[in-house]
C-alpha cells in the first residue's frame, strides 16, 4: 500500500522514484508528484515543484535534507 505524506520542513529522507504523476486536484492548480521507494523498502507518494519533476525520470535518485527541497541526489 502507498501512503501519501506530508514530509515537514526539518524532515529528511531519500530514495528512489518508481512513478510520476500530476493533476489538477483543486481544478486550478498543477500538482506533480512522485512515488519514492525509500531505503527501508517503503513506497511513499511526494509532492515535488514542476522544475524537479521534469528533471527526473523513473529510477532516478531524490533525496530530501532537513531544511531543504527534495532535490535529484
Amino acid at each position: 500500500m502507498i501512503k501519501s505524506l506530508k514530509f515537514g520542513r526539518d524532515d529528511s529522507w531519500e530514495g528512489v522514484v518508481i512513478d510520476k504523476s500530476r493533476g489538477m486536484l483543486d481544478g486550478s492548480n498543477m500538482y506533480h508528484f512522485v512515488e519514492v521507494r525509500l531505503a527501508d523498502g517503503e513506497p511513499v507518494k511526494v509532492r515535488i515543484d514542476r522544475q524537479l519533476w521534469k528533471s527526473i525520470a523513473v529510477g532516478d535518485r531524490v533525496v530530501k535534507r532537513p531544511g531543504a527541497d527534495p532535490a535529484k541526489g
